[in-house]
């Protein structure tokens, strides 16, 4: 076994590494999460699912109607131009209360590679629909469990056409337009394809998150066309879907938590409240230092996209991982809390423990993350170390 030990210094600029969010941050976080609280309750999601419904689409459209799709779409193309910390509030906010909705997909993934490697007739076209909402996009990279690595591509972009089967794909069955990871001759690229073209069919997977439906996308020579710096900004686009991801998990276990802790004192056992025994109240407090250690590196990370850049891959791996770990401490012991109720369908926990499994899998899964860590700090001069083993 192995661990790292550095001494590595990053350079910090001369901007000032303040975590607290501003007050119109806390304004746009309140205003998500009063949305969020009136149309995404628990009963909410159950009649969705019932109704065999894909996502939220009344919600959809008054996330766009209030400016929150186009948080960090630039301001000539509708959007508002806010930062990643401005976009990670709504995520935050998003996971808190595990909307339906294709956010992360369209918004924090589509768009972004659509900002980051389109052209101007590609912005133009593209981002005021998806900064309104009236179009939903998703990002297709997976071919199944090998996750994402360049190596795994096998999908190919050749004279406008493309070929190819990406799985899972999420919001594949609602969305209009899929920006797609493939390759043309041996250079890994992003293409844009709309979804209701010839050469494109979709089958439906079943998802065990069921408030996010996953698709295989099958490509059979569909027109296609490239983003014009597509293979240049893979790395930057995962690193800052890493760090959204990040702040949802946070969102979601900070909520388990507190679903926890409401049911503990609610709970009476043996004539006093669950929460007065010992075992609890270490559970919660676990949750919560774990929780706001995840806040801590989210904040941390989405501070380096806006200041340095160059810490960016470190600072997102470390979010990531991190938030993933007290997501799945907190849904966890959120069932532990509640005992045999917790796994009913009336109880609430299951919407947040399919979530944080979903989540925990999703963009190319800790494994990668974790590799991904390594490699970075090993390149800064990190030299990995026998552990020492305890007697």
């Amino acid at each position: 076994m192995y661990i790292l030990v550095t001494d590595v210094t990053y350079p910090v600029c001369e901007a000032s590494m303040n975590f607290y969010i501003s007050e119109e941050q806390v304004m746009l976080r309140e205003q998500a999460r009063a949305l969020l609280a009136e149309c995404s309750a628990p009963n909410r999601l159950r009649r969705l699912i019932e109704q065999g419904a894909e996502w939220d689409e009344p919600l959809w459209r008054e996330f766009g109607n209030l400016g929150f799709l186009g948080a960090a779409i630039p301001e000539a193309h509708g959007g508002l131009g806010l930062a990643a910390l401005d976009l990670g509030v709504i995520s935050e906010a998003l996971g808190s209360a595990n909307a339906a909705l294709p956010f992360f997909s369209s918004i924090v993934l589509a768009a972004e590679a659509i900002r980051l490697g389109g052209s101007e007739e590609q912005h133009a076209r593209w981002l005021p629909r998806l900064a309104s909402g009236d179009v939903i996009a998703t990002f297709a990279y997976a071919e199944g469990p090998a996750g994402f690595s360049a190596e795994a591509i096998r999908s190919t972009l050749a004279g406008g056409a493309l070929s190819g089967t990406k799985t899972p794909v999420a919001d594949g069955g609602i969305a209009q337009l899929a920006v797609v990871l493939a390759r043309t001759a041996s250079t890994p690229t992003l293409a844009l394809v709309e979804l209701d073209r010839p050469g494109v069919s979709r089958t439906r997977l079943e998802s065990f998150d069921q408030l996010r439906a996953h698709y295989t996308l099958s490509f059979d020579g569909a027109a296609a066309e490239p983003l014009e710096a597509g293979g240049d900004i893979i790395d930057q686009l995962f690193d800052g879907a890493a760090v959204q991801a990040a702040f949802e998990a946070v969102g979601g276990a900070e909520a388990c938590l507190y679903m926890a802790r409401d049911y503990a004192l609610e709970r009476r056992i043996f004539g006093r409240p669950l929460a007065g025994y010992q075992a609890i109240k270490h559970k919660l407090a676990d949750i919560l230092v774990a929780v706001e250690l995840a806040r801590s590196s989210a904040h941390f990370a989405a501070w380096t996209a806006s200041h340095d850049p160059g810490a960016l891959p470190v600072a997102a791996a470390g979010a990531r991982l991190t938030a993933a770990d007290a997501f799945e401490r907190a849904a966890r012991e959120n069932l532990q809390v509640h005992g045999g109720i917790g796994y009913t369908w009336e109880a609430n926990c299951h919407f947040y423990y399919r979530r944080e499994r979903t989540l925990a899998l999703g963009l190319a899964g800790r494994e990668h993350w974790a590799d991904r860590l390594i490699a970075h700090l090993a390149s800064n001069g990190a030299q990995p170390v026998p552990r020492r083993e305890t007697a």
